[in-house]
């Protein structure tokens, strides 16, 4: 169902299933975007509209939809009150470290305040780089996470830093605490990611998702309170929610993460244990290797803290 006049049925494996989540799985859009047409009275089942998204639909039921769902990102606005730290910049580039809880760019709940809200108020010229709603940005962090980001200020640097992202030239190294010890001291888990049928907000390993590769390394293991691990990981793509779908999917999920295992009350985060720690990629200006690192945040370090 991607366009307005189709319609589907309910199979039944997600008979049961809530209309606005049933209308976000096969659409690809938003819970909210999905929310926000069952209450306009753009939805019926099986003839009959409804306003409800917690509508919970029955086997055979035919879902039709009178318009697209999806709404077009909100385009960023200059925000100086956009509180980040600027790692390094010149005429090419911009390094910042991101910090836990800023989302990077517009969307669906999140129409101000992002990060590149901020950008645009120190750096005007990147409205000019790119998608004009993700201006400058060649790759990004999920909210929870904190770390280093690149940004491009120029349409070369932006082309130039995309093909590396693209090739896995650029190196991408992370720090993830996950629960329990791994089996192996280091590994490689190779397995394709792709959006979950049963929950659009997730991501999961699916055979007919995109490939995706990340490499890990065990740095030190902790016993009490809980059994946990604090991994180096390298990144080979950059698939949503990669790292986090890849540890949970081999028994260790990334400490603090809700969404894919990893919140649990034996070891209270506030956000997911993970930290874009180090990045270097080929200066887009001279071609030469440049690599910039980010030590832990505070509410990172005091977690560890209180392992042993």
């Amino acid at each position: 169902m991607t366009a307005p006049g189709q319609s589907e049925e309910v199979p039944p494996t997600l008979a049961g299933e809530r209309l606005d989540r049933f209308i976000a799985l096969l659409t690809g859009c938003s819970r909210s975007e999905a929310t926000d047409l069952v209450r306009g009275g753009g939805v019926t089942v099986s003839g009959h509209e409804v306003r409800k998204g917690s509508h919970r639909l029955e086997s055979g039921d035919v879902v039709a939809l009178s318009q697209d769902p999806h709404q077009e990102d909100p385009l960023p606005s200059a925000d100086p009150s956009v509180d980040f730290q600027v790692v390094h910049e010149d005429d090419q580039v911009i390094v910042v470290d991101k910090p836990a809880g800023l989302v990077v760019h517009p969307g669906p709940g999140h129409k101000g305040g992002t990060l590149v809200d901020g950008l645009l108020a120190r750096f005007p010229e990147i409205a000019g780089v790119g998608q004009p709603e993700r201006p400058g940005l060649v790759h990004r962090l999920d909210r929870g996470t904190s770390g280093l980001l690149v940004v491009a200020r120029t349409p070369e640097a932006h082309a130039h830093l995309v093909d590396q992202m693209a090739t896995h030239a650029a190196q991408r190294r992370y720090a993830a605490l996950v629960f329990r010890h791994p089996e192996h001291s280091h590994g490689v888990i190779d397995a394709p990611v792709g959006r979950s049928r049963r929950d659009p907000l997730r991501m999961t390993v699916a055979m007919d998702g995109r490939n995706a590769r990340t490499h890990y390394e065990v740095e030190t293991t902790f016993d009490e309170p809980v059994e946990a691990t604090l991994l180096r990981c390298d990144l080979e793509t950059g698939r949503t929610h990669q790292i986090r779908v890849h540890l949970a999917s081999i028994g260790h999920p990334v400490v603090g993460d809700p969404l894919y295992g990893g919140r649990r009350l034996s070891l209270r985060m506030d956000r997911p244990f993970l930290h874009a720690a180090r990045l270097s990629f080929a200066h887009p200006g001279t071609d030469e290797i440049v690599a910039f690192t980010s030590a832990l945040p505070e509410d990172l370090t005091a977690v560890l803290s209180g392992l042993s």
